[in-house]
């Protein structure tokens, strides 16, 4: 067994000695070392300062030259120009900013100096970056603010100087007291070695101490890792793994002793991720760029020892240690977590699927259901207007009640569906809300009197009329809330109150409160009283209906207008909604002139109704023609686009859901088409109140909305409102059609035949034009002929505008004009597509 002798004490001694003594060679070294090193960079800096002080002035100096240059030159080298501006531009700027010259610029002299140049650079910018014309018409004016400028620019560089030059001085002194009392310092320090040295002799028998230590936590390091749940692999800089733990040998299949030494590619990382692996080690290797170090958890995917792939969540660290820099891959198999957020993503997609089934289901069953319930309606409608009997009136009354509740309860639960599914759309227009209660007062002023109750509404303040709002959605509430304190209110008062509260802090809100004498609220249904489906009286034998929709429903729409609805109730003395809009107040509109349509609203009307259901189309027919005007039937898209095709319609009534061509697609062709009906007015008529709102059947060019259960008042004001105006007001007839040569015609040939004639003539004019945009452009003789024989049959019918364009291009294919024919042939479609309505309404006319 060895031991080690401790020297002797006069040895150690005089080793402590040699080597203080060497120590304070060393300081004194060093200390001559830093002075003369203070020294050379307080000049090396002073005099780079004093440098560009000088430089400066210099750079204005030939800025100046190239100037003056500029001037006198015919042909100026303005970039040499440009350039000097720029270097001088720049010296400024580096005054400016550099924090060499920071206590410089704290001099009043120098700071004021420098503003003024810098101002001159702002404003001389412009100049110098602006066109060469501009530059060589402005030098003159430049030449002037430099050479006024030039005094400021040398007492710049002089108080500049005469500040370094003041300021070396009282840094020299400094440094010799600072190198004084570092000399003081450096002895106090070389005595303190001395005692440091016996200290450090202790502190080496504690680190030998802590070394075991150290050793043990390395040891239970070693343990914490070899039991973690997580792998956890380190490697070098170049990928070679230095440590794999148990969890890694579990995950990825490898043993310690495998894995150990080998390369971290090829053990764990994918083939499609080894480039990327090997440029990140490479790019931190040379750069020392880090983009997943130390950013936290990542998923990526693994690869296992059978080649098998799986994803992971992966955080690295770094680590500097003595053998260089170390990561440590922290890594976790994620395979079940993202089988369960597969699963879950399935799961809302599957929901989100059955969302849109059951929003598919609600808007094709609104078709079902309000289609056939149109019809019946529609035709409840038609019969009321017939010699009944008092029961037969009866019946037909209670029968378009019946109808008119299933239309309302399948409104109430379309409504809902729209709300929720985040498809009601707001349509806020020019209301006057005075008008909007008394028209709710006046249409429940019958149930109330039936009840025996007093129904009355006012102001509390100064009236708001006119606002600006989405009206249907606001007179659903109102009617729904009055609607609700008539019907529970006997033998009572309903009391409707509005007010505005123009001090609102998010902006005027409209405040409408409903207060009745009726039965009220149970106290524990107070809470539940706007949940689908509630009612107040859940009696089999209650005396009222309804499905407990409509409170629910007018909360939605008050919500999705910003607003916030309330109720108080007590049980048998009655019960107050309280109701807050935001609304915009306006100014009230000025009534538009011409408001009445005069004749033209008066005047029969051609119209083309498009229905797949025939008993809708008779309904429709049926009311349309008892009001005089005249009924085309299509009962598909198809059908529609191709006699819009063919003759001018003053109204279209489309249909949304047909089949060979749904309402939308034919409006569209319809709209691209030529034909003498592309521009007439087209009215959506639908069932389906899921579709999306106005707009969106505006962007197919449909003119306006009529939704069913179609109603006689609404349709023929539809159609009245929309109704185009007849071509003859278009254009002048007299400039289109002959009518003397057209009246002659029919007193010679009779109305009958005329028409025929004027059929055979359309048939013409189509083959015409058609043969004549396909023709040869170099067989002008046939184009010739044709032109003849058809401007004479203009001529009978009296086309008078269609016939002197065909003679145009006979003329021309005459003439062996080329371009002029095809120019008049290029004419000829928009001249027929006016004249055609003309003569339709003509002959319409005379079979009247």
């Amino acid at each position: 067994m060895f031991t080690l002798k401790t020297p002797p004490l006069r040895t150690r001694l005089l080793a402590w000695f040699l080597l203080s003594v060497l120590g304070l060679a060393v300081v004194a070294f060093m200390s001559v070392t830093v002075a003369k090193d203070l020294r050379l960079l307080n000049s090396a800096s002073s005099d780079n300062v004093q440098w560009t002080l000088s430089q400066a002035e210099v750079e204005f100096l030939e800025y100046e030259l190239h100037l003056a240059r500029a001037i006198q030159d015919p042909a100026p080298h303005l970039r040499d120009l440009r350039r000097e501006f720029d270097i001088f531009y720049s010296r400024v700027a580096t005054l400016r900013e550099s924090s060499i010259y920071e206590t410089l610029r704290r001099q009043e002299d120098f700071s004021t100096n420098l503003d003024k140049i810098h101002a001159f650079l702002l404003g001389t910018v412009p100049a110098i970056d602006g066109s060469d014309a501009d530059l060589i018409e402005g030098l003159p004016h430049l030449f002037e603010q430099a050479r006024d400028i030039r005094s400021t620019v040398r007492r710049l560089s002089i108080s500049g100087l005469t500040h370094f030059a003041a300021e070396s001085d009282q840094r020299r002194t400094k440094i010799a007291v600072t190198l004084m009392q570092m000399a003081a310092v450096v002895s106090i320090l070389l005595l303190a070695l001395l005692l440091l040295a016996l200290y450090l002799n202790r502190l080496n028998i504690q680190n030998i101490r802590r070394r075991s230590q150290v050793v043990e936590a390395n040891k239970r390091m070693k343990i914490v890792t070899g039991t973690a749940l997580d792998a956890v692999v380190v490697s070098d800089a170049t990928g070679r793994v230095l440590d794999f733990n148990a969890a890694a040998e579990q995950i990825f299949g490898y043993t310690t002793e495998e894995a150990i030494g080998r390369d971290l590619a090829d053990l764990i990382v994918p083939d499609h991720f080894r480039a990327a692996h090997e440029a990140g080690l490479k790019r931190m290797r040379e750069s020392g760029e880090k983009r997943v170090v130390g950013k936290g958890r990542v998923k990526l995917e693994a690869k296992r020892a059978d080649g098998q792939l799986f994803p992971v969540e992966l955080a690295i660290q770094s680590a500097q240690t003595d053998d260089g820099e170390r990561f440590i891959a922290f890594l976790r198999d994620i395979s079940h977590l993202v089988k369960a957020e597969a699963e879950l993503v399935a799961a809302r997609d599957r929901a989100l699927a059955g969302e849109k089934a059951k929003t598919d289901f609600l808007a094709t069953m609104s078709h079902e259901i309000r289609t056939p319930l149109n019809g019946l309606l529609g035709n409840l409608s038609l019969l009321r207007e017939t010699r009944l009997s008092p029961k037969q009136a009866r019946y037909i009354k209670n029968m378009d009640t019946s109808g008119k509740l299933l239309m309302g309860h399948i409104s109430d639960v379309l409504d809902i569906t729209k709300y929720d599914a985040g498809k009601l759309r707001l349509r806020p227009v020019e209301m006057n809300i005075s008008t909007l209660l008394q028209d709710i007062i006046d249409n429940q002023s019958g149930a109330a009197s039936a009840n025996d109750t007093t129904l009355q509404w006012g102001w509390v303040d100064a009236p708001l009329t006119w606002i600006r709002a989405d009206r249907d959605r606001i007179q659903h509430i109102l009617m729904n809330l009055i609607g609700n304190a008539v019907k529970f209110t006997h033998g009572g008062s309903v009391r409707v109150t509005a007010q505005v509260d123009r001090d609102a802090p998010e902006g005027p809100q409209l405040l409408v409160t409903v207060r009745d004498t009726g039965i009220g609220i149970d106290a524990d249904q107070i809470d539940r009283i706007f949940d689908d489906f509630m009612t107040g009286d859940s009696s089999y034998d209650r005396d009222v209906g309804g499905t407990g929709l409509g409170l629910g429903i007018a909360k939605r729409f008050v919500t999705a207008l910003g607003g916030t609805i309330e109720v108080d109730s007590e049980k048998g003395t009655g019960s107050t909604f309280r109701i807050r809009l935001p609304v915009e107040p306006i100014a009230a509109p000025a009534q538009a002139a011409g408001h009445e349509t005069g004749g033209e609203a008066g005047r029969p009307k051609h119209v083309l109704l498009v229905e797949d259901n025939e008993i809708n189309r008779v309904l429709a027919r049926e009311m349309l023609t008892a009001a005089g005007h005249r009924v085309t039937e299509a009962p598909n898209g198809r059908v529609a686009v191709d006699l819009a095709e063919q003759q001018h319609f003053d109204v279209i009534l489309m249909d949304i859901s047909m089949p060979v061509l749904d309402g939308r697609g034919a409006t569209r062709e319809i709209r691209a088409g030529t034909g003498p009906s592309a521009q007439s007015p087209i009215i959506a008529v639908t069932a389906n109140a899921m579709a999306e709102e106005k707009q969106a059947f505006l962007s197919d060019g449909m003119t306006d909305i009529l939704t069913k259960p179609l109603t006689r008042e609404g349709l023929l004001k539809a159609v009245s409102d929309q109704a185009a105006p007849a071509p003859a007001e278009t254009e002048a007839v007299a400039d289109l059609v002959d009518r003397a040569t057209l009246d002659e015609m029919r007193d010679t040939l009779g109305a009958e035949a005329q028409t025929a004639l004027l059929g055979r003539f359309v048939t013409e004019v189509d083959r015409t034009l058609s043969e004549l945009s396909d023709a040869d452009p170099q067989d002008l003789t046939e184009t010739a002929a044709q032109a003849h024989k058809t401007a004479g049959s203009a001529g009978v019918m009296g086309a008078a505008k269609l016939r002197a364009a065909l003679v145009a291009v006979e003329n021309a294919a005459k003439r062996a004009d080329h371009a002029g024919t095809k120019t008049a042939i290029k004419a000829l479609p928009a001249i027929w597509a006016a004249t055609l309505p003309i003569l339709q309404v003509q002959g319409d006319r005379d079979d009247s």
